[in-house]
């Protein structure tokens, strides 16, 4: 197993009120502490050693980067989770994926469950997965690969790695569900939370945020 190496650049803050916090979460770095000591050094802790504090509200892949969102009190907390748990909060992601998706755009409505034997990997299972959609959108095309724009409607655990391999278009560089040329042809997962959308449950005004690709 690859030995966990987290980036060591600072948090980079989006967006800090008194009641949340969003930042630009670095691909490499867990957003809660994994199991063991050597898994401390997380997104939320090191956002916590700035914001004492801070706490989780939804998680991105450690190989994701972009936009995670973070409460600065118990009540925010519950009521952001409530928000993401009734599909309040627009969540846009940026994919480079291998081939050209045909047709261009559409909705991939694929159930999704934990494959127990080999986790952390999920798998499609169409009599006891859970329902798992993701709307998708081709936005540039190249020769050997594609940028996408992906919405998803449902938040399921590697829903957006595991929908784009399964219609035949792996997201670049993922080690888990791409094959090998296009595990090979980034060198890190090309997934990226670009944009958030919501309204702010502490002062009702709607926040808005985005950012570009790194890669």
């Amino acid at each position: 197993m690859t030995p966990y190496t987290p980036p060591k650049n600072p948090i980079r803050y989006v967006h800090v009120d008194d009641q949340l916090i969003v930042i630009d979460k670095p691909s490499g770095l867990l957003s809660v502490p994994g199991r063991g000591p050597e898994k401390a050094d997380c997104a939320v802790s090191r956002v916590a050693a700035e914001y004492p504090g801070a706490l989780t509200v939804h998680r991105l892949d450690m190989s994701t980067s972009g936009l995670l969102i973070l409460a600065r009190s118990k009540e925010m907390q519950a009521a952001l989770s409530g928000l993401f748990e009734r599909g309040e909060i627009e969540k846009t992601y940026i994919a480079d994926v291998w081939g050209v998706p045909d047709p261009a755009a559409g909705e991939i409505d694929l159930p999704l469950i934990t494959d127990w034997p080999n986790r952390p990997r999920q798998k499609v299972d169409h009599e006891t997965g859970k329902p798992s959609r993701t709307l998708y959108e081709t936005v540039e095309t190249g020769a050997h690969c594609s940028r996408v724009r992906l919405t998803p409607l449902t938040g399921r655990s590697h829903q957006l790695r595991v929908h784009l391999a399964e219609i035949g278009h792996p997201i670049l560089g993922d080690e888990l569900y791409a094959h090998e040329a296009a595990r090979a042809a980034a060198p890190r997962l090309h997934l990226n939370a670009s944009a958030i959308a919501f309204n702010h449950p502490g002062t009702g005004d709607h926040l808005s945020l985005s950012l570009p690709a790194p890669f």
